[in-house]
């Protein structure tokens, strides 16, 4: 009986360390993961917050025989939105849509890593527009993630 009692007291004191000093380790490799994936995540939704005024914008420069410079934001007839349309995101706070189809978003401070734009120039090819990206994003993941869509 002596026995079974002492089988059933707990862990031991070494057993409880290594069961924290594993956690500890798996918390160290977690979290900046989950920085690093949220970060991305919300670069991600900048970048799709554009979506519709680069669609208007390429529309408006194939309309117009591959030529950018009438197609700004709310100019007449072109199909752009007018910039003060723009419903602010969590990470977008506004959009400039300037001649020859460049579209600047201003992202919400601190938001998207320290970055506080991100902007989009229109590139007219033969048959197609492209969009050449920048940013003042800090060099590294988020960075990365947005310039991983530069020519679409």
């Amino acid at each position: 009986m002596n026995l079974k009692q002492r089988a059933q007291q707990g862990f031991t004191l070494i057993e409880l360390m290594i069961v924290v000093a594993i956690i500890g380790i798996l918390a160290a490799v977690a979290i900046p993961q989950y920085k690093d994936y949220t970060a991305k995540a919300k670069a991600a939704n900048a970048l799709s917050a554009v979506d519709s005024i680069k669609a208007a914008v390429a529309l408006c420069i194939q309309e117009n025989g591959g030529v950018a410079s009438s197609c700004t934001g709310g100019g007449t007839n072109n199909g752009i939105p007018a910039d003060a349309n723009f419903k602010a995101t969590n990470e977008v706070a506004s959009i400039v849509t300037t001649t020859g189809g460049t579209i600047k978003a201003n992202l919400v401070s601190g938001a998207v890593s320290t970055a506080t734009y991100i902007q989009w120039v229109a590139n007219v090819g033969t048959t197609a527009v492209t969009w050449t990206i920048s940013t003042d994003a800090p060099a590294g993941s988020v960075k990365d993630a947005i310039m991983k869509n530069s020519a679409s």
